[in-house]
């Protein structure tokens, strides 16, 4: 009679021994598929960084010339950090949304930002001869320029996608469409058709600088947008035409006009209109290598430089942070604007390509002029530093931007 034994195989695992274990909330979030994973971090980091250090600037730029008013020194302070926190709350909410959503709102905002241009022009207040600025309670102001900025490239998205949807496009359904999907002639014609109005009435105020970057910015995004290389060369040309055509006409008011007189030939009054970039320059050279220190600066703390929390607020960091400090915010700006071009290359259709490529191509611009002529390669034009000048509305549009930026990557199919 044989005696039975205990079986010596494996016996199976005990239950519960390969139970799935609860993740975090951070760690689900942070997961294949989760919210934090779409979001692009590097950009997100960049832009507090930079606006941060804007902050810091114009209290830095401010508090001499307020504290011996016997004034708050810390007015633009309270004022910055109040703009930075809604704006931030703007990119938010902004980055929140689909953009595909967005795009079926374009008529709406374009819309809302002919408004507010016109308004100004009715009921704008008039500053240093420029009607820019809507009057609010309690002291605020609103400058409906710098939200045409974004009406123009997401108008100017939407009638050049019409075309087709990135990747692969859409049968045509004309004969007379490109089958490559290529915008046409006509689709050209009516983003610079949309975008005219909003020029116009921008000069009207007059804003050279703001107008200037939404020629720029329409011209982009044209060519981005796949046009085709002669109408390119067309465009140009008729660029080109129309500044000959301002020039022959005169139709620059006379302080634009001495504005760039004053770039051609630097040295020809330096007690009048070449005073501003000769104070400008002395400032941003004086602070060497790593600068005189925060609220030290001579040039800039002493008054000599105008405008010197906005319009040159570069020269505030030339100063006090030297030329390491000047170079860091250069470097913050073209990471930023190297995300904006990330976003645009993995876009899942042609709208959210040229909404990302077309706020790299205004920050590119505006970017480039404001420290170009703080150190005298650009004329004055009365451009804001993205991020780090003071103004409110400068910082919800640059922050919105932001927020289109981070929409067209969170909604990218990798991260879906």
């Amino acid at each position: 009679m044989s005696v039975g034994l205990p079986s010596r195989g494996w016996a199976g695992p005990r239950a519960g021994t390969f139970a799935p274990r609860h993740q975090s909330r951070l760690a689900r979030a942070f997961a294949k598929g989760g919210v934090a994973r779409s979001w692009d971090w590097l950009l997100f980091a960049v832009t507090c960084a930079l606006t941060v250090l804007g902050t810091v600037l114009v209290w830095a730029a401010t508090e001499p010339a307020l504290k011996q008013a016997g004034l708050d020194p810390h007015t633009y302070l309270k004022k910055s950090i109040l703009w930075a926190a809604l704006g931030f709350v703007l990119m938010m909410v902004t980055a929140s949304i689909d953009y595909r959503r967005i795009r079926r709102w374009t008529p709406a905002i374009y819309g809302l930002s002919l408004l507010l241009l016109l308004a100004v022009l009715a009921v704008g207040q008039s500053v240093n001869g420029a009607k820019a600025w809507i009057q609010l309670p309690g002291g605020f102001q609103v400058e409906p320029s710098e939200f045409a900025k974004l009406g123009l490239i997401l108008s100017a998205a939407w009638l050049l996608s019409r075309q087709r949807s990135l990747p692969g496009g859409r049968p045509p359904g004309n004969p007379r469409d490109d089958p490559s999907g290529r915008p046409r002639l006509r689709d050209a014609a009516l983003a610079a058709l949309a975008a005219a109005p909003l020029i116009i009435l921008v000069e009207r105020e007059p804003a050279l600088g703001v107008m200037l970057v939404l020629v720029f910015t329409l011209a982009g995004l044209v060519i981005v947008s796949g046009i085709r290389l002669y109408w390119v060369l067309g465009l140009l040309a008729a660029v080109a035409g129309g500044v000959y055509a301002i020039a022959k006409l005169h139709l620059l008011k006379g302080y634009q006009l001495t504005r760039l007189t004053s770039f051609l030939h630097p040295t020809q009054d330096l007690a009048g209109t070449g005073y501003n970039g000769l104070q400008a320059k002395i400032a941003v050279a004086s602070g060497g290598l790593h600068g005189e220190g925060l609220f030290h600066g001579t040039f800039t703390g002493g008054n000599f430089v105008p405008s010197v929390q906005t319009d040159f607020i570069f020269t505030v960091a030339g100063e006090e942070l030297g030329f390491v400090g000047s170079a860091a915010i250069v470097v913050l700006l073209a990471v930023i604007i190297f995300r904006a071009i990330r976003a645009a290359q993995i876009a899942d259709d042609m709208f959210g390509m040229l909404v990302a490529a077309g706020v790299a191509i205004w920050f590119i611009f505006q970017s480039f002029v404001n420290i170009g002529m703080t150190i005298g390669i650009m004329p004055i034009t009365g451009l804001p530093l993205p991020f780090i000048s003071y103004g409110g509305s400068a910082i919800f549009a640059d922050m919105i931007a932001i927020g289109l930026i981070q929409s067209v990557r969170r909604h990218h199919k990798l991260f879906a």
